[in-house]
């Protein structure tokens, strides 16, 4: 049996004490956040959603503790199994799946749906790091160093995408490719990929985007372009989000005091567009604070992945935090219109069931590491081994 070297605390009160407690701070303040939007947006209400999100962020929390709990051979056996099963989770949403705005990609639970998605972006650099952990060194360049992991990436995205979901499609794809580039692929490559994306671009302008995406999703491209394109429907979200952001000014109107969201002005700012009511309230100056708390977390976890010893650590880490700053950054982006709308939350502080508890998982997964951070698994290793 591979021995697994580890030199971390055993017990309980010894990994807590090896616990990152500064990224579990910054993480509940970013959570206290989004309790006070949700109740801000609601009327000054514990309902309908900031109850409701404050209980989801309380069972993550204590989830995610319970993640950092396990050792990287638990998480090294797992990756795969969990990875599948989420697939086949992608492949019951076809079947079985709720139809919410005309969207299909959720599996009714009762109590709560479940957005398999969302957990995929989590067991998607699982796969991938436990796949290159595993492979020799010398093969990270060779094709079964790449036609495995593009497989991987390309089985839940085009599962993903006819949901419709383009966002966590693209949002899949750009963490995955960027696993595959930080697992040490030559920039011979990476510049070859470049070049063939370009050729991409060039040939899309040629052939037409309408001739590629939905239409749904070419009139989001219209309205991007176009401020004024339809401005009563598919334009009226992305211009009320710019209006609302640019109300609060420097300082914002006051907690409790948004008129945008408080009249009615921006549907659905729960969601997607939770940022613009902090904006509204808080102004330029809450907004920064908000990014600056996300960019502490991030450089948090990366310090992390730098830490580690085993590949496997150090890729899940860059992993999942890439998906985080992808978030971030493309929620942020979306509401400012320097992105078309695409439909990506803003981590812990957007309404949403899954997603919350895929991101606290997530970060389990990055504390985890930091306790372990001195373990290197062997090649192969399985659940126990």
């Amino acid at each position: 049996m591979a021995v697994f070297r580890e030199t971390v605390p055993r017990d309980l009160p010894g990994k807590l004490m090896e616990l990152n407690w500064n990224i579990v701070l910054l993480l509940v303040l970013l959570g206290t956040v989004g309790v006070a939007m949700l109740y801000s947006v609601g009327g000054a209400s514990w309902s309908p959603w900031a109850a409701n999100h404050a209980m989801r962020l309380g069972v993550g929390f204590a989830g995610m503790l319970v993640v950092a709990m396990f050792p990287p051979r638990f998480w090294m056996g797992m990756a795969y199994p969990i990875y599948t099963a989420t697939l086949l989770l992608l492949v019951l949403v076809e079947v079985i799946g709720v139809e919410i705005n005309g969207a299909q990609r959720w599996i009714d639970l009762g109590p709560m749906r479940l957005q398999p998605s969302e957990v995929m972006k989590v067991a998607l650099v699982l796969a991938l790091a436990r796949f290159y952990h595993d492979l020799p060194r010398e093969k990270v360049t060779a094709p079964s160093g790449l036609i495995v992991p593009m497989m991987m990436i390309g089985a839940p995205a085009a599962l993903i995408i006819g949901q419709p979901d383009l966002g966590t499609t693209l949002l899949l794809a750009a963490t995955g490719v960027a696993i595959i580039f930080m697992a040490g692929l030559s920039w011979w490559f990476i510049l070859a990929v470049a070049g063939l994306g370009l050729v991409a671009v060039i040939g899309v302008s040629i052939y037409g985007l309408e001739n590629i995406l939905a239409e749904y999703q070419m009139d989001r491209v219209r309205a991007y372009m176009d401020p004024d394109f339809d401005p009563l429907d598919i334009n009226y979200h992305p211009n009320q989000a710019v209006i609302t952001l640019g109300s609060g000014g420097l300082t914002g109107k006051g907690f409790l005091e948004g008129t945008q969201s408080k009249l009615g002005f921006l549907p659905e700012m729960e969601t997607d567009y939770i940022f613009t009511a902090f904006g509204e309230e808080f102004g330029f100056v809450g907004g920064i604070t908000v990014l600056a708390i996300n960019a502490l977390v991030m450089a948090q976890a990366v310090g992390i992945a730098i830490t580690c010893k085993s590949t496997f650590l150090r890729l899940t880490v860059m992993g999942l935090i890439a998906t985080y700053a992808l978030y971030v950054f493309i929620n942020i982006a979306m509401v400012s219109r320097l992105l078309p709308v695409v439909g990506v939350p803003l981590p812990l502080i957007s309404y949403g069931g899954t997603v919350v508890l895929s991101v606290l998982g997530a970060f389990g997964l990055i504390l985890g590491a930091h306790i372990h951070r001195n373990a290197e698994p062997p090649k192969g290793a399985g659940l126990f081994g």
